[in-house]
């Protein structure tokens, strides 16, 4: 994935829980494998064994698919993400996200991601770090997505993801206005870095986040049914595709 230049077309990143859910989503044709365990938060990290079949899958039947796995919603703790973030690296992960879901102050993030983009990125160069902002960060008690633009400045990050934090059924578009993530998305970009809209999104919601422009899209209960407890579906994989290809 470039990191930078303007507009693009936007890549599907979908979240399979589990390796069944992952076949769906590769016979669906996302564009990226977004390993997670919902059972842990809106960022849950599974298990390197999970972590690690599913690549082996995605490589097998993938068609150039990329994988990304979750390491969790974080606090302010440097070391445990670090480690984290290395065993998932280590276990296949090309892109490893983490959410900021505790942290309050710009220089814990800053300090946090630093040691995260140094594990990942000592291990292999090639591998990208994903920083998960929440558009409901007044009800955790999170960071603001708009420090993006500070600590973007001072951490090597490749991906900026605006998600929700409370899993509620309330969307990213409930939180934040088109026009306030039209503005995380430009800020993001003017600093090469590379952007994503998650959130309790519905298909409903595709018009209005075609128009805020991010690079990725990130869904789970949309190809769902509605509700991100079942079991991803891959005709709805597959809807999506064509609906955000259109």
């Amino acid at each position: 994935m470039e990191k930078k230049g303007g507009y693009r077309k936007m890549k599907v990143l979908v979240s399979p829980k589990d390796v069944e859910e992952a076949k769906a989503v590769i016979s669906g044709n996302a564009d990226i494998v977004d390993v997670k365990n919902p059972k842990e938060g809106s960022l849950g990290a599974n298990f390197p064994w999970v972590i690690k079949t599913i690549k082996q899958l995605v490589e097998e039947k993938g068609n150039g698919m990329q994988m990304s796995a979750a390491i969790g919603d974080f606090d302010y703790k440097p070391g445990t993400a670090s480690l984290a973030a290395l065993g998932a690296a280590a276990s296949g992960a090309e892109y490893i996200k983490i959410g900021l879901y505790k942290i309050k102050t710009r220089e814990e993030a800053i300090d946090l991601l630093s040691g995260v983009v140094k594990a990942v990125k000592d291990f292999d160069p090639t591998k990208k770090v994903v920083a998960a902002f929440y558009a409901d960060h007044k009800r955790i008690n999170s960071i603001s997505p708009f420090e993006i633009a500070e600590i973007g400045k001072e951490v090597a990050l490749d991906v900026a993801m605006v998600d929700t934090g409370i899993k509620d059924g309330r969307t990213t578009l409930e939180f934040m206005s088109e026009e306030e993530l039209k503005s995380f998305v430009a800020e993001s970009r003017s600093l090469g870095i590379v952007t994503a809209l998650a959130g309790a999104l519905k298909f409903d919601d595709i018009p209005v986040i075609k128009e805020i422009g991010p690079d990725i899209l990130g869904v789970r209960g949309m190809v769902c049914g509605g509700d991100r407890t079942a079991q991803v579906r891959a005709e709805l994989v597959t809807d999506l595709r064509k609906i955000v290809a259109e």
